[in-house]
């Protein structure tokens, strides 16, 4: 797990970037600790793609700043100790992976000593072992997938910044990389996943943050962002009248279908329906938990766009 006392991997503030009359960040700050996974999500067009290009030094910033290991944005040497797999990619398909994976070794320095084992590590690690001689123009969409995983993770650098890095998988490879990512983490890593599945992002993630506008509307662990467990009641015909009757089992909201109690204890419930179908309401349905990921991040996705036309 990260450490607490470690100086983050990641550390930007306000950060900006202009082209021309477009803001695509409009002063967004964030922290990535060592041996975390990241999850950095948002809609089409909140600032991603351009966040992820300041990082790797691919694009400077208008305004603000920020480190990425310890060194100023587009440091040469800290991107040596970056690994990336973009969302689009290609090899030349007349390269083995073992060739793959030595040009980016060069690209990067990595030490010619020990090269062979770690080769020999991340494609077993990637599950392509029995494919290191093969040459990538008769590899499918997964197993590209899988060496560019395998590229992102060669010489265990310290961050990994992946873009949707299960997009071209099956629901066996989308386990198998949850299970790399880890891996990555566990020896120390930070990985940094930008990614529009939400489902992955929340079975694997220990922080996230989520930008929309070019800016972090939330960011913190799964618990702090996706908030406490509540009691979700789809309802029929409950009048004002009837609503504040229920202020008895706690806070309710009610947006005209549905009754949501946080925090409400499990035994109350059959009280709830009780009161509910004694005023005449009809119930639907009623589900007890925290919100996903993809509901919390639709409504905070939506709460921010309409404080910006407000």
């Amino acid at each position: 797990m990260p450490d607490s006392d470690a100086m983050p991997v990641v550390d930007v503030t306000d950060l900006r970037k202009r082209y021309g009359r477009v803001e695509a960040l409009s002063g967004l700050t964030m922290t990535v600790n060592p041996g975390e996974l990241f999850g950095f999500l948002g809609p089409n067009g909140a600032g991603k793609t351009t966040t992820v290009k300041l990082l790797l030094g691919l694009a400077r910033p208008s305004g603000g700043g920020g480190r990425v290991l310890g060194a100023p944005l587009g440091d040469r040497e800290a991107r040596r100790r970056i690994g990336y797999l973009p969302e689009l990619f290609r090899y030349q398909p007349w390269l083995r992976a073992t060739e793959v994976l030595r040009l980016h070794a060069d690209l990067m320095g990595l030490p010619a000593a020990g090269r062979r084992k770690a080769f020999d590590d991340v494609l077993g690690l990637v599950g392509l072992s029995d494919r290191a001689s093969h040459s990538v123009g008769g590899f499918s969409k997964g197993m590209q997938q899988r060496l560019g995983l395998g590229v992102a993770l060669v010489g265990d650098p310290a961050l990994v910044i992946l873009d949707e890095p299960t997009s071209a998988l099956d629901p066996i490879g989308r386990m198998d990389v949850r299970a790399i990512l880890r891996h990555a983490r566990d020896r120390g890593a930070a990985v940094f996943l930008n990614s529009h599945l939400l489902t992955e992002v929340e079975q694997v993630c220990d922080r996230i943050a989520i930008v929309d506008r070019g800016r972090v509307v939330a960011e913190g662990s799964l618990d702090s962002v996706l908030g406490e467990s509540a009691t979700r009641i789809r309802v029929d015909g409950l009048a004002p009248a009837g609503l504040a009757e229920l202020v008895r089992f706690g806070e309710p909201r009610f947006d005209g279908q549905e009754l949501v109690f946080p925090g409400l204890p499990d035994e109350r419930i059959p009280d709830v329906v009780v009161a509910l179908v004694g005023m005449g309401v009809r119930v639907r349905a009623v589900a007890s938990g925290r919100e996903s990921l993809e509901e919390r991040f639709l409504e905070l996705v939506g709460r921010s766009r309409a404080g910006a036309v407000a």
